[in-house]
């Protein structure tokens, strides 16, 4: 039954993944049993139920408590009762004794036997649900690696990759959705939409010099208002899915293996860039965000922060940023692509892999192969220019470190944002001052997004702060970084902490637009900060030594002939 259950778990963690976005997959299932006599009964009250009591219990709930995920650990008591009825090669005792609270020291023992195949389903997914809570005598840890989760074959056939790309199609699907719905309007597929695709394939200028310090976003006048207040989504068509499918697969196989510039980083930005968006407040009297545009015939359309949430096109436009940003990562930083002369440098100068990204992305999009989806995004040219100027600004925001543009962000924040000396807010205002913000406040929506690890649970920091570390080491390893990262790894991370993560937390509050998420993220980030510093030093060590074991056995691993 136990095993049962761990199978179970990961059938419906792996399924809802598709729906639930990156992450839901490491949702596993402690297993804790021991044996005895209890107490039984139907405690009477509001909620009735029956319950069990008494000492088996609660050594039972200690087993699960000091247990790994995955995998069911059993007492003497247990262990003993199987060794009596002959199933002694069901257990192997744990290495270490478990200090057990109420108990002191016990010997306890992992469940390791198989259970049966289950024929309906894939070979690759039996393999995967019957190894479960399996084990070694050595082996202290999880026995499913991330490495096996991104291999194996879950629901429908699907691995990994093809989860988090039906998961980013639905929540792009979504958005086109509303984007036809708000036009109201059967998508028209003329060749109208070619000439400002055209004009500019013939710009010649590259991504940065399209950087524009404030974007001019959409306004509706009041019958357009009253029209659109009335809009409701549009099933964009099959042919427009398909190819909205086919596009984001396209992409998903354009981000390289590296442990965290990858897909699923990817998927992780657009999940908080989706929530961010969704909690853009109403600009309603009380809370600073009153439309600072007097005209009643120029307006945002569902009275939301400056224009953001008005427009479909916008959210979309800022979600397709997400997933294309990191297309075709180096692994290394643009720093030492300029060391390196990467064609790239030559090519770009600055914001190498940003700009790369953006075009090698663009490109596709402009594939014959994707005409009706392109329809779906724009039908005039007002809307492709505003998309594609949204798209080039949110992903050139995730370049960091580039002082220039760093310095140009806080220039303009302090313009929009700051407040004078008697403590009111900037009196910055009109249609460009709306503008202004709501472009600053998408830069730091997506910037927020990037790093969005270091302002949630312990554990999702602790598990991207490894992979990004083991990126960085392996890229010091092949002689692609001048330092060791480790030697500054646990100081690095502080000073990470209090010179942009908690500054840029601060940002998301003091604007005032993401309600409580502004504070969520900045709880999460001093939190994580101060894990940290207690937990850091130690983290880095296993860093490195797991480092070293994965070198090793990929070492030792017999080369697999072609």
């Amino acid at each position: 039954y136990a095993r049962d259950c761990l199978k179970k778990v990961k059938e419906v963690t792996l399924k809802l993944e598709v729906s639930l976005g990156p992450d839901t997959s490491d949702l596993d299932l402690r297993t804790g049993i021991h044996s005895g006599q209890v107490t039984a009964g139907v405690l009477r009250g509001q909620r009735s139920r029956f319950q069990l009591f008494g000492d088996t219990m609660n050594t039972t709930a200690r087993m699960e408590s000091s247990g790994e995920r995955n995998r069911i650990q059993v007492s003497r008591a247990t262990a003993d009762l199987l060794t009596e009825a002959g199933l002694n090669k069901w257990i192997i005792p744990r290495s270490t004794k478990m200090f057990v609270k109420g108990k002191g020291e016990m010997q306890t023992y992992w469940l390791t036997k198989r259970s049966k195949s289950i024929k309906s389903k894939s070979k690759d997914q039996i393999t995967e649900l019957e190894t479960l809570g399996e084990g070694s005598e050595s082996e202290e840890s999880s026995n499913r690696t991330e490495k096996e989760d991104q291999d194996f074959l879950g629901i429908e056939g699907m691995n990994k990759t093809g989860r988090l790309v039906e998961w980013n199609v639905e929540i792009l699907t979504s958005l086109l959705e509303q984007i036809v719905g708000s036009r109201g309007e059967v998508v028209d597929q003329s060749q109208t939409l070619s000439h400002p695709e055209r004009k500019h394939e013939t710009g010649g200028r590259t991504v940065l010099e399209e950087f524009t310090p404030i974007i001019k976003l959409k306004r509706f006048d009041a019958e357009e208002l009253k029209r659109r207040g009335m809009a409701t989504s549009m099933d964009i068509g099959d042919e427009a899915k398909s190819q909205l499918r086919n596009y984001i697969a396209s992409i998903s196989g354009m981000y390289p293996d590296n442990a965290f510039h990858n897909f699923e980083h990817a998927s992780h930005v657009t999940a908080s860039v989706k929530k961010l968006l969704a909690r853009i407040v109403n600009t309603h009297e009380g809370n600073g965000l009153g439309p600072s545009i007097p005209s009643d015939t120029v307006m945002d359309l569902a009275g939301h922060s400056y224009g953001i949430t008005s427009d479909p096109l916008t959210q979309f436009a800022v979600v397709f940023s997400a997933v294309i940003h990191d297309v075709l990562h180096p692994g290394v930083p643009n720093t030492q692509l300029l060391k390196e002369n990467d064609r790239w440098a030559q090519i770009y100068k600055k914001s190498i892999a940003e700009q790369k990204s953006v075009d090698i992305a663009w490109d596709l999009l402009m594939d014959d192969d994707y005409a009706t989806l392109r329809a779906c995004i724009y039908q005039t040219e007002a809307d492709f220019q505003r998309f594609r100027q949204l798209v080039v600004n949110t992903v050139l925001a995730t370049d960091i470190v580039d002082k220039e543009l760093q310095a140009l962000r806080k220039a303009r924040w302090e313009t929009a944002f700051s407040k004078d000396a008697t403590g009111d807010a900037s009196n910055d205002s009109g249609v460009e001052s709306e503008d202004r913000k709501a472009t600053i406040v998408i830069e730091h929506l997506i910037q927020a997004s990037d790093v969005s690890h270091t302002m949630q649970h312990w554990h999702i920091y602790k598990k991207w702060n490894e992979r990004f570390f083991m990126e960085c080491y392996s890229a010091y390893k092949e002689g692609r970084a001048d330092s060791d990262p480790s030697h500054n790894w646990y100081k690095g991370e502080i000073g990470f902490f209090d010179f942009y993560i908690i500054p840029l937390a601060k940002k998301l509050q003091s604007c005032g637009v993401f309600g409580v998420s502004s504070h969520e993220y900045l709880n999460y980030a001093n939190a994580n900060r101060e894990e940290w510093v207690r937990e850091g030093e130690a983290l880095v060590r296993q860093y490195v030594l797991k480092f070293k074991e994965i070198n090793e056995s990929l070492m030792a691993a017999p080369e697999q002939s072609p």
